[in-house]
């Protein structure tokens, strides 16, 4: 996916991106949905501030993860990007070099959607306290953020493993694993 270097897309030119034939969508997708999640839950702790005495915190907070992720959805286009590449660059080295060249490059490409599970998991956890605490009448919302988190959470795991294949036993796998539960936990206490 070519996403322009810009995050100043309208909404039609972003899914225009999303939906041409090159990958990666998936990954930008994920963290561009934990990027909008953040941003709900920012609205939803600034709607609150006369009821809610830490909401400018929990407003900062959302737009710090908010800063986190957006970025995320150019990183993981330009990773797997850098991973095909190299990947269809190989094929005339020796085998031994060409599977520590691709497993190399795929190793790379696993760090952006991982980064998008640990910014999904806290803003997850971060909607759940605003859809708690904050102001009811935008209770329905933070509950949105959380639940758009947790699936981007769980979107990862799919990235993550699916960079890691060659690699038996990657902590990665473990850790993306582990933030999609506490995304998923976060989002199931609130409509549980």
């Amino acid at each position: 996916m070519a996403l322009p270097r810009s995050l100043d897309l309208t909404v039609a030119q972003l899914l225009d991106e999303l939906a041409g034939p090159v990958p990666p969508g998936g990954g930008s997708a994920a963290a561009v949905t934990v990027a909008m999640a953040a941003a709900v839950v920012a609205m939803a702790a600034r709607a609150s501030l006369e009821s809610w005495d830490a909401a400018a915190g929990a407003a900062a907070q959302a737009e710090t993860l908010r800063a986190r992720a957006a970025p995320l959805a150019q990183h993981t286009a330009e990773g797997y990007e850098a991973a095909l590449a190299v990947r269809d660059g190989v094929a005339a080295l020796v085998p031994e070099k060409r599977d520590w060249e691709i497993g190399r490059v795929f190793s790379a490409a696993a760090e952006p959607p991982l980064e998008i599970a640990r910014v999904a998991a806290d803003v997850a956890e971060l909607a759940a306290e605003v859809a708690t605490r904050g102001e009811p009448r935008v209770r329905a919302d933070a509950i949105a953020a959380a639940t758009l988190a947790a699936a981007a959470a769980r979107a990862a795991v799919t990235l993550v493993s699916a960079n890691l294949t060659a690699v038996d036993g990657d902590p990665r796998v473990a850790e993306v694993e582990r933030l999609a539960r506490i995304a998923g936990d976060a989002a199931a206490r609130l409509v549980g």
